[in-house]
Order: structure tokens, then sequence, then C-alpha cells
């Protein structure tokens, strides 16, 4: 059985206890975009819950806790973290080409 979260906070519950990857610690606190998309995709190609590829499930998390953020993210925060979007791309790309 699920367990009956609030729904003022249902966000917060997921990004913790999100059965689809299992993220480090912090990672979207951190400064460097590259070490960002590295981590999402190490925890998304790990992960033996998630119904897409591990391209979709990096990109989902992260633009899940994105969106959630929202306005409550500082502007620095925001900006890093749409660089790693980048960077999960390319990593996927260059993956992809088989370099």
């Amino acid at each position: 059985m699920v367990k009956k979260i609030k729904n003022k906070y249902w966000s917060k519950y997921v990004t913790e206890h999100s059965f689809a990857l299992s993220l480090e610690s912090g990672v979207f606190t951190w400064q460097d975009p590259k070490k960002i998309a590295l981590s999402l995709k190490h925890s998304a190609e790990e992960s033996i819950n998630r119904k897409g590829t591990p391209f979709q499930s990096a990109m989902s998390m992260l633009n899940f806790y994105l969106n959630r953020a929202g306005k409550n993210l500082k502007p620095n925060q925001k900006k890093i973290l749409n660089q790693a979007k980048i960077e999960l791309r390319k990593i996927f790309k260059n993956k992809k080409k088989g370099n």
C-alpha cells in the first residue's frame, strides 16, 4: 500500500523517495553542470525501475526538479541546472555515436 502524503509537499516526497532513480545526495545543489549531468546519467543507467530510456529518465528528473523548485530556486542555480540539461544532451549524444 502506498503511503498517503500531504498534497502540499508531494513533489518533495517524490524527489526524496523516487523509485525510478537513486540520486546522489544534494545532486541538484552542485555547482558543476557536467558533474550533475554525469550523476543523473549514472543513476538512470543503473536504475531497474525506469520506464523510458536512461536519457529520458535523467532528463525527466532534472526537469521535474526545475519545475517544482520554481520561484524558490536561486537564479544562479537555475542557470547551472539548465546548463546541466545541455551537458546531459551532449553526454548521451556522444554515447549514441560511440564516443
